[in-house]
């Protein structure tokens, strides 16, 4: 009978303090502060969000002189080591930008948050210290911190993702005439399998209003060291091609010319995974293999990429002589 009387009692003060939770939720809803943020008067304007303002972030400090030294040595004595380490790059193509004056657009594909640093790392002087990086806004400038590390490392500046941002253009297009030269990726995000996504406009529009040349890039490797949904880099080899500048021809509009800076894209891919001889043979008969997953299932677009790997130490064969 105790026993009973005692499961009763404690049954009741379970109630009570089941009864007590709702109270104490109202409690902590109706406080106000020090407890919550305070209000703000209907007279005045509330201050804009971090979103909001980091959207628009003036990078102009990164490039003044104190911040340009500071990059210098985080390049040169951090950066650069790391990478090497990391990724251990071989660079191909170099001797097709041996002559390449002035601002230049580098148009890669884009498959991990190494690409940025490794593409920079690997330009030629003067390109690697007067070189800015185009970076998502929703990504590496949604926070203060990260905003700040983005301009000083990387020289990056904001580019709206989500919709045509008429101040990222402009940005872009003045530190183009300033004589910077630019790092963009033209797909607009990671690749989420290893394969390519159709290119964007915005290189293209930037080359034809500033009129300055486009170096198609591929990187190849990235994606195995630190693909995207993952936080741990785990070391591997890379190679960097550079292609020959692309100019504007005259009248061309950028539909057409965003179209050239994809299939030279591809066609540095093929030249990476066989060698340039074959990979020209292929572009001159209009078989260069697209960078774009084919129409089947996930376990064949994996297996497909499996054979794409980069060939490492092969020389370039020349171009036969016709005559």
């Amino acid at each position: 009978m105790a026993d009973v009387k005692g499961l009763e009692k404690a049954a009741r003060a379970a109630q009570r303090a089941a009864a007590a939770v709702p109270r104490a939720r109202d409690v902590v809803a109706k406080a106000q502060f020090p407890y919550r943020a305070p209000t703000v008067p209907l007279t005045v304007e509330p201050k804009e969000s971090d979103e909001k303002l980091l959207g628009a972030y003036d990078s102009a400090w990164a490039r003044r002189m104190p911040a340009r030294y500071g990059r210098f040595f985080l390049t040169e004595g951090l950066v650069r080591p790391v990478i090497a380490g990391l990724a251990r790059p071989e660079r191909r193509g170099l001797d097709r930008i041996a002559d390449l004056e002035g601002p230049a657009i580098f148009a890669a594909n884009h498959h991990s948050h190494l690409d940025a640093g490794l593409l920079i790392t690997s330009l030629p002087e003067p390109h690697r210290h007067q070189v800015f990086a185009g970076a998502a806004a929703d990504y590496f400038f949604d926070t203060r911190v990260k905003a700040t590390a983005s301009a000083l490392v990387l020289n990056a500046i904001p580019i709206e993702r989500a919709k045509v941002g008429r101040r990222s253009a402009d940005a872009a297009a003045d530190l183009l005439d300033e004589g910077w030269s630019m790092v963009i990726f033209p797909e607009g995000g990671r690749s989420p399998d290893g394969w390519g996504q159709p290119f964007r406009g915005g290189a293209a529009y930037l080359a034809l209003r500033c009129g300055v040349p486009i170096v198609p890039v591929h990187l190849a490797g990235t994606g195995r060291i630190l693909p995207k949904g993952k936080n741990r880099p785990k070391p591997g080899r890379t190679v960097v091609t550079f292609g020959a500048p692309i100019v504007a021809r005259d009248g061309e509009r950028t539909n057409a010319l965003n179209a050239r800076i994809e299939s030279a894209v591809s066609q540095l891919a093929d030249e990476a995974t066989t060698d340039w001889y074959s990979a020209r043979r292929r572009a001159a008969a209009g078989e260069t293999p697209s960078l774009a997953a084919p129409q089947a299932g996930r376990w064949r677009r994996a297996w497909e990429l499996s054979g794409r790997k980069p060939r490492r130490g092969s020389k370039p064969k020349a171009w036969p002589n016709l005559d």
